[in-house]
């Protein structure tokens, strides 16, 4: 018996990742952690709408409209990204000294535009600003490529310093903040990886055949393929996490309560001393300043 398997690798990636997402959307808003964490919970709107848009949109518009729509929200999301990462920096390092904040955030941006300055190519200033829509369409890609990739070195670089420092401060072993920017980080160690691999192969290979030209498109294929993967396995870790409560907020939640008789009996003698005597009947009705006629 054969069994007729008409999904691709692309179709079936493209559903566990929806589906995840709507999922995680279910997580964070039915657990209450949207309200502590809104521009990550807004990053994965926007992913999941990226991804709806993906496929009700492509190639049933016109091809200019839907990269109009795309690029804007890749910068939309590469927005959003920046602030993401803002977020949970803040959350995980809110009890250090201003100083040390703004000085260890310049080393952070620092490294990233460093490391921008010098991966892949720079389109050129002229073909950036040509005046027609294709140069302004040209400009909105190359700058949420850009921040994007600049937004991926600062997670890399804030996991690296919450899984180092984190317990010291606010972002202990299993609390939320640690695990949404440890599956941040993975994600984004996986792009960066891809698009590592990807310029080496694209600067080394020179094709001669048709075959060997298919060959290399199918190793991209598959090289985004492992990259979205890893970006389910990484969903699946914040849908376990974020459903699951922080270590100890059970135990904060719960009133001290007297729980043995022997507590009771050691309280009493410690407490007899505040207790009032037993006021007579009568004297409730003497005023204070009042003597007893005797004493005349």
């Amino acid at each position: 018996m054969h069994f007729n398997f008409d999904f691709s690798a692309v179709q079936i990636l493209w559903t566990l990742t929806f589906a995840a997402l709507l999922v995680l959307l279910v997580v964070l808003l039915g657990r209450d952690r949207a309200r502590r964490y809104p521009w990550f919970t807004a990053s994965i709107v926007l992913l999941a709408l990226g991804k709806l848009c993906s496929r009700l949109l492509l190639g049933r518009v016109p091809q200019i409209t839907s990269a109009a729509i795309f690029i804007m929200l890749a910068d939309l999301a590469m927005i959003v990204g920046m602030l993401v990462v803002v977020e949970l920096a803040r959350r995980a390092f809110g009890g250090i000294k201003r100083q040390t904040w703004i000085v260890g955030t310049l080393a952070l941006v620092a490294v990233g535009c460093a490391v921008l300055a010098v991966w892949g190519p720079w389109p050129s200033w002229k073909a950036l600003t040509g005046g027609s829509v294709l140069a302004v369409l040209g400009l909105m890609q190359m700058v949420a490529l850009k921040g994007n990739l600049l937004s991926d070195v600062l997670t890399v670089e804030l996991g690296l310093l919450v899984v180092l420092f984190g317990r010291r401060f606010h972002a202990a072993w299993r609390s939320h903040t640690q695990m949404i920017v440890i599956g941040l980080s993975t994600a984004a160690i996986a792009r960066l990886s891809v698009q590592g691999v990807w310029q080496l192969i694209a600067l080394k290979a020179a094709p001669h055949s048709q075959a060997e030209y298919d060959r290399i498109l199918g190793l991209r294929d598959k090289l985004s393929n492992a990259n979205a993967a890893v970006y389910v396995a990484v969903l699946l870790w914040w849908i376990v996490f974020l459903w699951n409560d922080e270590p100890g907020a059970a135990a904060a939640l719960e009133t001290p309560a007297l729980e043995t008789p022997d507590a009771v009996e050691n309280l009493l003698p410690e407490t007899a001393s505040a207790i009032p005597e037993e006021v007579p009947p009568d004297a409730a009705s003497v005023p204070a300043e009042t003597k007893p006629e005797s004493e005349e």
